[in-house]
C-alpha cells in the first residue's frame, strides 16, 4: 500500500484521466456480469504493479500510462449511487467530463463486443443514470461492454447479477484485456482514434 497517498489525500496528484469501473462492492458480487467494470480496473492495476487504497466512496489506485497519471476507482457505494464517487473524485482533481472514462456492462451489446462513446444516454443502466443525475451532464466518456441479453422476461436482475456461463468464461479474459487496451489507447492516442480501432473489433468465441 502507498502510505504517502494517505498523508497527501491525493490532493497534489496531477491526474489526467479518471477511469471509473462500475460494479457492486462485496465478495458476493465478485465475478458477476454487472461487475465487469471492476474487473477491467483490476487488470490495469495488476499490469502497472500498483494497489488500491480504500478512500472516500471508492477504492482508488494511481498509475501512469505513457507518462500520464491516471486514477482508477471502484466505487464502494452500491451501483445505483455510483455518481457520488465520480463527482467526489472528479471534483478533487478538478477534472472535466471529457477526462472521465466510465467502464460499464451493457445488455444491448452482444457478449464480446465493446463500444467506446464520447457521450450518450444511460440506456436503462442504473449506474449511468446516477452518474448523469449527479454530474448533471451526459458528456463524459464511457466504454460499454456487451454482456448479451439471454434471459427470460422479468429475470434481468438475476441475469446481470449472475455469473458468467461456461462458454463466456472461456473468452472473458480476452474481453477484459481488450477493454484495458482500449483505455490505454484513449490515454495515449485519444478517444476518436481509439473509437475507430476498438469499436470495430469483436471478440469471438
Amino acid at each position: 500500500m502507498f502510505s504517502w497517498f494517505k498523508r497527501d489525500t491525493k490532493k497534489g496528484i496531477d491526474v489526467k484521466f479518471l477511469v471509473v469501473g462500475l460494479g457492486n462492492p462485496g465478495t458476493q458480487y465478485s465475478g458477476t456480469r454487472h461487475n465487469i467494470g471492476f474487473d477491467v480496473c483490476d487488470l490495469i492495476v495488476a499490469r502497472k504493479g500498483v494497489a488500491y487504497d480504500t478512500e472516500k466512496y471508492a477504492q482508488v489506485a494511481i498509475c501512469k500510462i505513457r507518462g500520464k497519471q491516471i486514477a482508477l476507482i471502484k466505487p464502494t457505494t452500491c451501483m445505483n449511487l455510483s455518481g457520488k464517487a465520480v463527482r467526489f473524485w472528479a471534483s478533487k482533481w478538478k477534472l472535466k467530463p471529457e477526462q472521465i472514462i466510465v467502464v460499464v456492462d451493457d445488455l444491448n451489446l452482444d457478449f464480446g463486443r465493446i463500444r467506446i462513446k464520447k457521450k450518450g444516454g444511460a440506456g436503462g443502466h442504473n449506474g449511468l443514470t446516477d452518474i448523469e443525475r449527479t454530474l448533471q451532464t451526459s458528456q463524459y466518456n464511457r466504454i460499454r461492454i456487451g454482456i448479451g441479453n439471454s434471459f427470460h422476461k422479468g429475470r434481468q436482475s438475476d441475469y446481470v447479477l449472475g455469473r458468467w456461463n461456461d462458454e463466456e468464461v472461456k473468452i472473458l479474459p480476452q474481453v477484459i484485456e481488450h477493454v484495458a487496451n482500449g483505455i490505454e489507447s484513449i490515454v495515449h492516442i485519444g478517444l476518436d482514434r481509439s473509437m475507430n480501432q476498438f469499436n470495430t473489433q469483436i471478440i469471438k468465441k
